[in-house]
């Protein structure tokens, strides 16, 4: 069998609804088999994926994530956030965008922040006099923000999948929790000021600063709030590595919400436990079978290839970043972050190193490119979810998303050509 033939038969398996991993994994073996290797040698890299150094950070991570969703946490966020920022012009929306990116970051993923917290977000908004247009453009866009920031699972995945690609430039999951801060932070502030002026004029933008309350929600959130001290400080300190600052985070989430709080009866537990091992499942096994995808491409220098055609029509790093933004967005629609990164990021790194652009950078950019294209429209995958939960229809969604997209649009342009904003804290 012919590889073209292979493919083509391996593609409409896809279109039938394969499994992803398995589509990856055809593409490995028919490789390896035609190159005349052993097929034992996926095996290998399969097996090899458990001696990763740091991995069972992803399963830690997401299973802290998951008890967070699932008890009263989101709540007492919109809380805190509205007493600290809901007196200021537009201040609700400022909340929404705030205590989105904030749970998206310990959940890693941004519709399971639509579905928590759309429905304390989506009514309060409307309550405070925003539009439905507004309101549900909001919660959609804002849902996928949090991705930037640690320990946001597809920050760990790119750090995985980038240490296997190796390189000159070595780039470590504590290099790209601080290159996410600032672009993260740019993406927040840009709608936080389209947000005061889309507020502006509303009567509960003039409520004053009520000093009591933020006491209130400070002494709710008590055992919440020392959660980014944890991660953060042990991780920047030396004191602990990315694995064990993830244990650390699920043991303290685990005896906090099921132990102290009791948020989390012990008869739920189990299926909050295996709800978020079936994500980590699907992570892992897509990550080994891209671990094979990718030796067998370096094998037959697919990168290097790749680069040589690339670099006889473009023949600067600024445009090629362009139109990797473009294809990045185009991605994002179809493709999930975690299959994306996995699948695209063996092949990008070697190529945008070649054009000088540092792999952190292209890792930031790949990330603000894909959580762009959740709800990029047609098909953004956000769209649907968000059109599920508040029952409304896709065009309506599309049209509500429309602004936010535009502004977050531009400010992953800023961060694509300013590379300081995601390299100058390393």
């Amino acid at each position: 069998m012919s590889l073209g033939l292979g493919l083509l038969l391996i593609a409409l398996l896809a279109a039938l609804g394969k499994p992803l991993f398995a589509v990856i994994l055809a593409v490995a073996l028919l490789g390896f088999h035609l190159a005349g290797y052993d097929l034992m040698v996926v095996a290998v890299e399969v097996y090899r994926l458990g001696d990763l150094p740091g991995l069972v950070a992803i399963p830690l991570f997401t299973l802290a994530g998951y008890l967070l969703g699932e008890s009263g946490a989101p709540g007492r966020l919109v809380r805190l956030s509205n007493a600290l920022l809901g007196w200021l012009p537009g201040g609700l929306a400022i909340v929404a965008i705030v205590a989105c990116a904030l749970f998206t970051a310990f959940t890693g993923a941004s519709g399971v922040t639509i579905v928590a917290l759309g429905a304390l977000l989506y009514p309060a908004l409307r309550e405070a006099g925003y539009s439905e247009r507004y309101s549900l453009g909001l919660v959609t866009s804002a849902g996928s923000l949090g991705l930037l920031f640690a320990p946001s699972l597809p920050l760990i995945v790119y750090g995985f999948v980038a240490g296997q690609v190796g390189g000159p430039t070595p780039v470590t999951i504590p290099d790209l929790f601080l290159a996410g801060l600032l672009p993260g932070l740019l993406m927040i502030a840009m709608l936080s000021a389209h947000a005061m002026w889309a507020g502006r004029g509303l009567a509960s933008a003039r409520r004053g600063f009520d000093g009591r309350e933020l006491r209130q929600a400070l002494k709710e959130c008590a055992w919440e709030l020392p959660l980014p001290v944890i991660v953060l400080g042990a991780i920047y300190s030396g004191a602990l590595a990315a694995s064990e600052t993830a244990a650390v985070t699920a043991l303290y989430v685990f005896i906090v919400i099921v132990c102290i709080k009791r948020e989390i009866s012990w008869s739920k537990l189990p299926g909050v436990m295996a709800e978020s091992m079936r994500l980590v499942g699907a992570i892992l096994m897509i990550l080994a079978a891209a671990l094979a995808l990718s030796n067998w491409l370096v094998d037959q220098q697919v990168p290097t290839r790749l680069f040589e055609w690339i670099s006889r029509h473009v023949d600067s790093p600024w445009v090629f970043l362009g139109l990797l933004n473009l294809f990045l967005l185009a991605v994002g629609m179809l493709l999930d972050i975690f299959s994306a990164i996995v699948i695209l990021a063996p092949l990008l790194i070697p190529v945008a190193a070649a054009f000088g652009i540092h792999p952190v950078h292209l890792g930031i950019v790949m990330l603000a490119n894909l959580q762009l294209g959740y709800f990029t429209p047609p098909v953004g995958m956000n769209l649907f979810i968000a059109a599920y939960r508040f029952s409304k229809p896709i065009g309506t969604l599309v049209r509500a998303c429309l602004p936010f997209f535009l502004v977050l649009g531009l400010a992953v342009a800023l961060l694509t050509w300013w590379p300081a904003l995601s390299l100058a804290l390393l």
